[in-house]
C-alpha cells in the first residue's frame, strides 16, 4: 500500500519511533513535536494508523485496559524506521537547498 507522505503522517511515525503509544499519548507527543501546530482529531489519528498499519510501518504493541478503556499501544516496524530515516534525511536535504538559495534576510522570515 503506497501512503502519501503528509505532515500528519510523517509526525505520528515520529512520535512512535522513540517507544510504543496508544492513540492519546500519540495525539500528545504530535502536538509537542509541532509546537503545538498540528492537532490530531480522534478521526484522522485513527485513519492515519490504519494506513500505517495496512504499509507495514507500524503495528500494534499490546493492549491494557485503563478506566474501563482498551489502550492499544502501537510501534514503528523496522521497515517504519527505514521510511522515517528516508523521509527525514529528503526534508533535510531540501532545507539545505532552500537556504543556499534565499537571502540571508529571509531566512530567518
Amino acid at each position: 500500500m503506497a501512503i502519501r507522505m503528509t505532515e500528519q503522517v510523517y509526525l505520528v511515525l515520529l512520535a512512535l519511533a522513540d517507544h510504543p503509544r496508544h492513540g492519546y499519548g500519540v495525539v500528545q507527543r504530535v502536538l509537542e513535536l509541532s509546537d503545538g501546530a498540528v492537532r490530531l482529531s480522534a478521526g484522522t489519528l485513527y485513519g492515519v494508523l490504519d494506513r500505517l498499519t495496512a504499509a507495514g510501518w507500524i503495528t500494534e504493541s499490546g493492549e491494557e485496559v485503563v478506566d474501563g478503556r482498551l489502550r492499544r499501544y502501537y510501534r514503528v516496524t523496522d521497515d517504519g524506521a527505514a521510511t522515517l530515516a528516508a523521509e527525514t534525511a529528503r526534508l533535510e536535504s531540501l532545507t539545505r537547498r532552500a537556504a543556499a538559495v534565499l537571502r540571508p534576510g529571509l531566512a530567518g522570515a
